[in-house]
């Protein structure tokens, strides 16, 4: 079961997607990543990349996010955090892209927005394929002083190169890297 753990929301209890594709982050990893974005989440604009169920981005308006793009490419998942969003009443505040994640992003630098937080939960081996943060970089989504925080599972070997490191944590077997 997955629910919401502060803000608005709390205790709102959220959909899952029945399908190993989609991981959703434990309780325990959620909470630690809110309390350490805590003082960044408050009026930002947010993009929950890979959002599956939309758990992390849901979490972050009920924590006071002003606005909150989804992206994911899995219908099923599309479905999912939809019917999330209508279960908090939270639909006015959030904007639902059924992408794959590159294409999403070339979209939303045409429309000129940008983002201070970026959550990227990718399946494992998306990362051994593709860097998402080059696409973020190439089209100028991140805005200045904002933070992209990328979960992969441990033994990934990845480099960021276009942003810098300033903190990982790892939980189990996911760790998420803070990069700015």
């Amino acid at each position: 079961m997955i629910r919401v753990i502060g803000g608005i929301y709390k205790g709102k209890r959220l959909k899952k997607v029945s399908s190993p594709k989609v991981r959703p982050l434990p309780a325990k990893f959620k909470e630690a990543l809110f309390n350490i974005i805590q003082d960044d989440v408050r009026d930002s604009f947010f993009l929950d990349g890979f959002a599956g169920t939309g758990s992390v981005g849901i979490e972050a308006l009920s924590r006071g996010a002003e606005h909150v793009v989804f992206v994911d490419d899995y219908y099923p998942a599309v479905k999912v955090i939809k019917a999330n969003l209508a279960k908090c009443e939270a639909e006015a505040s959030a904007c639902v892209i059924h992408k794959e994640f590159n294409r999403a992003v070339i979209q939303l630098a045409q429309k000129k927005e940008r983002f201070d937080l970026i959550y990227l939960d990718p399946p494992y081996d998306f990362l051994d394929e593709r860097n998402p943060l080059k696409v973020i970089k190439k089209r100028e989504i991140l805005e200045s002083g904002g933070k992209i925080l990328l979960r992969y599972h441990f033994k990934t070997r990845f480099e960021a190169k276009y942003f810098a490191l300033k903190r990982k944590v790892t939980i189990g077997d996911d760790t998420i890297s803070f990069y700015e």
